[in-house]
């Protein structure tokens, strides 16, 4: 609701003050109240060339002359309901009206309409500054001072070693496998509710994956299911060369038990934190934990440098070499000499002075996404089905985004439906994630389930929903999100007592 403030006029004032106060404030709209502050009338340029037209001069009092009364609605109507006034009455702005009859707010349909998207970038003044820097500089290519001061700085924040800034997560994923010692025929575990980019590089590697469930709990990777698939490498005398684990909407799986699980089998762990900077797991950085961890800064991402990702690991032979490989490969020689397959991995300077500064507000945008994930709890608690993502015990969650699932018996309407409801208002939201094991691209490959006869991550795919969260988005943003699922549960008669 947007504030009044700057369009309420009385009787008294000209008609060229009006018509100045309406270029003055953008609104196209002037609410007209009397000496009790009770709302008139709305004025609007169209009001005002009328009166000229009809004799009145630019000097005059606009005066309190009857008229038809104007559309309102009360404090306590639904924006969703609002729009559709609106709609009705073939208007773009509406005002809101107390009991004494006086205006509090207003709505506007270019305010409403305005899409609410899933989670965009967050950018602020800073980060024009450092880039400008870097221009000036002239250090725009994959080397530099913004460069370096990323990897140390994003290191030192994480607790980690050494860091090594690369052009995307996916390529970070390559390379720590890599460097992992996964080779072509190799078998790697790998969570199945995740995004595509967790194990496609596994395929870059000729490797196959193995895929497993979600713990209940978490949604993060069943420790039952990993087990029993060890259990079943081993029986073949086959075990897998590697382990990617996911921190999943934020929240971080349970490091501490994988590595020790992994340990005993001498499996290395590659920890895909792309979706959990910020997150802790037994009072450690998401992320470093495993042998090699790996973080995102797409734009969606909790902080972004547009594109971009990180590999960190205490082991500074490696990422020294994964340096080298993201680098083609060179050789130290005058001349350019190569003597492995390498790749053109490296992130820009300029991005990296991006995520210098995003870098630096990494904890307020935490503490950010964790407030929006309580409001919607604390709204829709009694007004929606939804049984909320819970925070492992283990560690704190970023609540990258906001997730739930809909309660199948409290409401007939499914994931999807939900999703098109809300895209219909302008509300971006999604389901979670499609399992990897029921990708045609992974079609055939092994998958563990949870526990026998239950999948988990299937569960949560065909239930799972995803609610705007970006650290940018308003108050009022996030009053239409709620309002509309409000909306949406009540009226389309598809709630269960």
């Amino acid at each position: 609701m947007l504030g009044i403030d700057d369009i309420l006029v009385d009787g008294g004032v000209s008609i060229r003050d009006c018509l100045e106060r309406l270029d003055g404030t953008g609104r196209r709209i002037l609410l007209l109240i009397d000496e009790q502050g009770r709302l008139l009338r709305t004025i609007t340029d169209g009001d005002l060339r009328r009166l000229l037209l009809g004799g009145c001069r630019l000097d005059d009092p606009l005066g309190t002359a009857e008229h038809d009364g104007p559309v309102i609605v009360s404090p306590g109507t639904t924006l969703v309901e609002c729009r559709r006034i609106m709609d009705r009455h073939g208007i773009d702005q509406l005002p809101v009206i107390d009991d004494a009859g006086r205006p509090v707010g207003m709505h506007h349909r270019a305010h409403l309409d305005r899409p609410v998207l899933l989670s965009p970038p967050h950018l602020g003044s800073t980060e024009a500054l450092y880039v400008q820097e870097a221009i000036d500089s002239n250090w725009i290519a994959p080397a530099g001072p913004d460069l370096e001061a990323f990897e140390e700085e994003l290191a030192c924040m994480v607790g980690a070693g050494h860091a090594v800034a690369l052009s995307s997560g996916t390529a970070a994923i390559h390379l720590g496998l890599r460097l992992l010692g996964v080779r072509n025929g190799d078998r790697v575990l790998c969570p199945s509710m995740t995004f595509v980019a967790s194990a496609n590089p596994i395929l870059y590697l000729g490797a196959e994956p193995i895929f497993l469930d979600s713990d209940p709990m978490s949604w993060t990777v069943s420790t039952n299911a990993m087990a029993r698939a060890l259990e079943e490498s081993k029986a073949e005398g086959r075990l897998p060369a590697a382990m990617i684990t996911v921190g999943l909407y934020g929240q971080s799986p349970d490091m501490e038990q994988i590595c020790r699980i992994c340990e005993e089998h001498d499996i290395p762990v590659l920890e895909d934190a792309a979706e959990s900077l910020g997150a802790t797991c037994g009072g450690r950085s998401s992320g470093t934990i495993g042998r090699v961890g790996v973080y995102s800064f797409n734009g969606n991402k909790i902080i972004t440098t547009s594109g971009g990702g990180m590999l960190v690991s205490d082991d500074g032979e490696l990422v020294e070499e994964a340096r080298h490989l993201a680098t083609q490969g060179r050789e130290p020689k005058p001349w350019y000499e190569h003597e492995v397959c390498a790749y053109n991995y490296r992130m820009s300077n300029i991005l990296a002075a991006i995520g210098r500064a995003q870098l630096e507000k990494l904890g307020s945008r935490v503490a950010i996404r964790r407030a929006i994930f309580d409001r919607y709890e604390s709204e829709l608690r009694t007004d929606a089905p939804i049984d909320w993502m819970e925070e492992a015990p283990w560690g704190t969650s970023t609540r990258w985004l906001s997730a739930g699932l809909l309660r199948a018996d409290r409401i007939s309407m499914t994931n999807m439906q939900l999703v098109q409801l809300l895209s219909e208002h302008n509300i971006e939201a999604r389901p979670a994630w499609k399992p990897m094991h029921r990708q045609p691209l992974f079609e055939g490959c092994q998958y563990f389930t949870h526990e026998p006869g239950r999948s988990v991550c299937d569960e949560l795919f065909n239930r799972g929903i995803c609610l705007p969260s970006s650290s940018n988005m308003s108050n009022e943003q996030q009053d239409r999100v709620i309002e509309t699922i409000r909306w949406v549960c009540r009226s389309t008669s598809r709630l269960r007592a």
